[in-house]
């Protein structure tokens, strides 16, 4: 753990936020086998572990990295819990604070992204039980029964700079499309998607522009406003006509922007040659082997939607940050020759779809991630 990165706490404190040599920390004591700083200015006491998963952990540190890796991999709190010979209750205390820490990792690093294609899709699963089996008290609730995670996928870079958990309405469709747009540096990707008119609506509502139509004649009121694609928003849908659950064919439509457009941006894409969603859908495969909860036909379906979603942000980080992407590999000018005496010559570079996005420099180990001190939200630059 870098020590370096430690800050003070109080946000009254003129150190707030400050690292290094200029945060005027001095060692205080060691508490379950960490220093704490104290603040020379406000006198504040601050843990060498806040800010990163590592807070408030009393179990092996080790022991907590497996187990933290082992729920990144896709297993269940379950199998985890015996895996690392650890109670399940306590696995289960673990996932929050793994899935809060993912997440504010996540949103320091994916701002300002310059996504040049983007596409769309859902992926189906269930919380508590499977729609049919709820009864009319549970429906009310709108929590159970099937959920979907929404999924916006860069085939470039293999990044999932949004996501959303919930229902397959528009009102969910709307925040993965301002989430996505949050996380951008402003310019409008190319977007592809099944038909599901959801998207449509969504990226018309976030990205439309509103216009005022005039009133004709001197009375009665004035019509009601409506909004209009923006001129660089290209929009095209891939159209599969089913017969008895399988795929007869395919077909595409553009429902923003001109063929032109569409030509220019597939011609400028590095990945897709036609419109299509086949990066989005792979990666649907990769979501479901690295979390358990999404397997078909297993049990370790989610009673909880929280859990669910810290889950999945785990899962995320890991794959953004950790995992090297098959796809993204470069290979090397010259093979380097094996560090011990057996092995292959290496002739690939790794990279994960973090460095693909030059969000960091080289492929992050479980520890790295960890004991990533978040800055202060007030710091972000």
């Amino acid at each position: 753990m870098d020590y370096t990165t430690c800050y003070c706490q109080s946000r009254r404190c003129p150190m707030f936020g400050k690292t290094g040599s200029s945060a005027q920390l001095k060692l205080h004591d060691w508490q379950h086998g960490q220093p704490r700083f104290r603040c020379q200015i406000c006198g504040s006491i601050i843990s060498a572990s806040s800010g990163t998963a590592y807070a408030g952990i009393r179990t092996d540190l080790e022991i907590y990295r497996r187990g933290t890796k082992t729920l990144a991999e896709g297993l269940s709190i379950r199998a985890t819990s015996r895996l690392i010979e650890v109670d399940k209750d306590t696995v289960n205390h673990w996932l929050p604070a793994l899935g809060l820490h993912s997440q504010g990792v996540m949103n320091y690093f994916f701002r300002n992204l310059h996504l040049e294609e983007c596409q769309l899709d859902e992926l189906w699963t269930f919380i508590y039980k499977k729609e049919k089996q709820l009864t009319a008290l549970e429906k009310l609730a709108e929590v159970y029964g099937d959920a979907w995670v929404w999924i916006a996928f860069s085939p470039v870079c293999k990044l999932v700079p949004a996501w959303v958990v919930g229902k397959r309405t528009l009102p969910h469709a709307r925040r993965l499309v301002f989430r996505l747009k949050s996380a951008s540096d402003g310019q409008i990707p190319f977007f592809t998607s099944d038909e599901l008119p959801h998207y449509a609506d969504a990226l018309l509502e976030v990205y439309g522009e509103q216009v005022q139509p005039q009133r004709q004649g001197t009375r009665g009121r004035f019509p009601k406003p409506y909004r209009v694609p923006p001129p660089d928003l290209c929009y095209a849908v891939v159209v599969k006509k089913r017969e008895q659950g399988r795929v007869v064919e395919v077909s595409t439509r553009i429902v923003y922007g001109t063929t032109q457009q569409v030509e220019a941006a597939l011609e400028a894409s590095p990945v897709s040659r036609a419109i299509n969603t086949y990066g989005v859908e792979r990666n649907n495969l990769t979501i479901r082997q690295h979390s358990r909860r999404m397997s078909r036909k297993v049990n370790a379906f989610s009673k909880d939607p929280d859990y669910l979603e810290h889950q999945l942000t785990l899962a995320f980080a890991y794959y953004h940050f950790v995992i090297p992407h098959r796809g993204l590999r470069q290979r090397l000018p010259h093979a380097l020759p094996p560090k011990g005496r057996k092995g292959s010559y290496k002739k690939w570079k790794q990279v994960t779809p973090a460095m693909a996005a030059g969000l960091t420099d080289h492929v992050w180990t479980m520890d790295e991630l960890l004991s990533f001190r978040i800055p202060p939200k007030s710091l972000w630059k």
